[in-house]
């Protein structure tokens, strides 16, 4: 196994292989992935067999002594095809831990992709990480997932809001409307938070210009005037709620219920598998926000974990 670190030359090749790949999205394109690029020091890496096919990539930064796949995403597993073998993927691991000791790395922290935005199983690293790496299980954040195809009933609370929404005249729209949407969201945060959004307005601006059929806002309005609304990810079976806000007015009026009434039980989002609520957890995974999961749960979302593993590459 050969394996290179990334640079900007490979971009077409990279994304090329991502597309067509059985377990990466577009948050793991170099255009959507460089967008912050002044951030972090890259370090995603490139595998190639003995034949000198790309079979792998690990986008992945790098700190000191220590590697993360990747700090300024989600997700950042070691993205596969429907080509390759588990013996393979146990072959990129061993290869890796190599590759990285020979480059003074001494840590992998690896955070791995819920399996439901695979394409098809790509649960070999999972394997790799136990049998090759001997990793250990550092954080499990806990996520709400709905099943498109079997929705759950909404609780009443859910459902009162809806009524409440109904009678208010509020209406679900798709807009282009960032920045009414981002001042929402921006006091919001930094009322309850005392923090920003993680994108600003501009960031996300460009990201919807880069890759508008997988970014869409979604608002509810009263009289034409926004209210709330939720910014979605939309990868090949998952419908991923980036942000989800409402004003003061909006929270009053059940803005949150009738959106995701709306977009659930409707054709907006048939075509996908999932909608993923994303997490309800603080303090780096040991504190479960109870008022978040349970707005989450009242709309039928369950249980999805998104795990995170530390490699100690000395013991190598």
């Amino acid at each position: 196994m050969n394996i290179i670190k990334y640079t900007a030359d490979k971009a077409e090749e990279w994304n090329s292989f991502v597309e067509k790949s059985k377990n990466g999205t577009f948050l793991i394109d170099r255009r959507y992935m460089d967008y912050h690029s002044d951030r972090f020091s890259d370090f995603s890496l490139m595998f190639y067999d003995d034949k000198e096919r790309l079979c792998g990539l690990l986008p992945a930064n790098r700190v000191n002594e220590a590697i993360y796949s990747h700090q300024g995403l989600t997700y950042g597993s070691l993205i596969t095809n429907d080509k390759i073998s588990a013996t393979t993927v146990l072959s990129c691991f061993s290869s890796m831990l190599e590759y990285l000791k020979s480059n003074g790395i001494e840590k992998i922290i690896y955070k791995a992709i819920p399996y439901i935005y695979h394409k098809q199983p790509a649960e070999e690293d999972l394997y790799a990480l136990f049998t090759v790496c001997n990793a250990r299980l550092v954080k499990r954040d806990i996520s709400s997932a709905i099943p498109l195809s079997h929705p759950l009933r909404f609780i009443e609370s859910r459902r009162s809001g809806i009524r409440k929404a109904e009678r208010e005249g509020l209406n679900v729209v798709e807009s282009s409307d960032f920045k009414h949407f981002w001042n929402i969201l921006e006091t919001n945060l930094m009322a309850k938070h005392g923090v920003k959004p993680v994108h600003s307005l501009q960031e996300i601006e460009l990201l919807k210009s880069r890759f508008p059929k997988n970014i869409k806002l979604f608002v509810v309005t009263k009289e034409d005037k926004p209210i709330g609304g939720t910014l979605l990810y939309l990868t090949t079976n998952v419908v991923h709620t980036q942000y989800i806000s409402a004003s003061e007015e909006g929270k009053h009026c059940g803005a949150i219920d009738i959106l995701f009434d709306r977009i659930i039980h409707s054709d907006l989002i048939s075509n996908y598998q999932y909608l993923d609520f994303g997490k309800s957890n603080e303090n780096d995974c040991y504190i479960l926000n109870d008022k978040l999961l349970f707005q989450k749960e009242g709309f039928g979302g369950r249980a999805v974990c998104y795990d995170t593993y530390e490699v100690t590459i000395d013991k190598f």
